[in-house]
């Protein structure tokens, strides 16, 4: 039984659900699912989930996010990105100078409110709200809290004077649930130019980076690589303390009981036989299971 974080590096075009849809059937395996969904125009890491490690799935999801794209000044639209609907066009006469975006973009920096795209997942009266834009259905769009921890222009902007329009690279830090397109179209706003989000790409999530991907190809063309490429659950939980039981007290922990510890950490990570088998919390004078993993040997 395999059990561990699979980093995929998925490829433009193809859904969240569609890397999972095909790892199931070219693995075997039922136990699955991703940590953080990339839209279809979207590239770069999509952490995959199997066995055991489904359980961290939540977890996975409080990690930071990181991302490289590049964003369009000159015209903005429904969707935040160039495949939506134009709702506005300004012709730049001039070049906006890489310092004056990184100026605007260090004014997004810590805890803001943010509003999703209407082309987005996020659910309202238990619709998506892209199900409401394909309807033509005007609503109120739910504010969400998210934090960037970073946000920095990159390398100079193309000014192009014939469109009246420039190109610029982006590099972002954020928690989860940031829309990144809506911060494009906000910093457009800031600035008071009309912008869009060019291309996207997540170079980073829930602790993996793309050194550690692969290609969903790769897996589908020779599957036995999947052996080498997983990381393992312990790899998930290297930033914990990690306690090694002794037999007395994984006959405890494998019954959820609660134990004593000689530790300072709020969380630990319990291992038995080289493996993780629970994350414990500290409740008073004891430790008591927060997740259980119960990893095979």
């Amino acid at each position: 039984m395999i059990n561990g974080i699979l980093v995929i590096d998925k490829e433009k075009g193809m859904t969240s659900a569609d890397v999972v849809y095909h790892l199931r059937k070219v693995l075997h395996i039922k136990k699955i699912g991703h940590a953080g969904t990339l839209d279809p125009d979207v590239t770069g890491v999509l952490p995959i989930a199997i066995g055991q490690a489904t359980k961290l799935i939540e977890l996975m999801h409080q990690k930071n996010k990181k991302y490289c794209g590049a964003g369009l000044l000159g015209y903005a639209t429904d969707s935040y990105d160039t495949s939506g609907k134009v709702l506005e066009t300004k012709r730049l006469t001039t070049k906006i100078s890489k310092d004056t975006l990184q100026t605007r973009m260090q004014e997004f920096i810590g805890k803001i409110e943010q509003v999703p795209p209407i082309y987005s997942a996020v659910r309202l009266n238990g619709r998506h709200l892209y199900e409401y834009a394909r309807e033509g259905i005007a609503v109120e769009r739910p504010k969400r809290s998210v934090k960037i921890f970073a946000y920095n222009a990159v390398d100079e902007p193309q000014f192009d004077l014939e469109k009246g329009q420039e190109t610029f690279n982006f590099e972002i830090e954020c928690s989860k649930g940031t829309y990144v397109r809506s911060l494009v179209n906000d910093l457009g706003e800031n600035i008071g130019v009309p912008a869009v989000m060019q291309t996207l790409r997540r170079t980073a999530s829930s602790g993996f980076n793309l050194s550690q991907a692969v290609k969903l190809d790769e897996i589908i063309g020779n599957p036995a690589i999947v052996e080498k490429a997983i990381q393992p659950i312990e790899v998930f939980f290297k930033d914990y303390q990690t306690i090694d039981l002794n037999e007395n007290q994984w006959l405890k922990v494998k019954n959820g009981a609660a134990i004593a510890l000689k530790t300072n950490a709020k969380k630990v990570a319990l291992r038995y036989n080289n493996k993780v088998k629970a994350i414990y919390q500290a409740r008073g004078t004891m430790y008591r299971p927060e997740l259980m993993l119960l990893q095979n040997n």
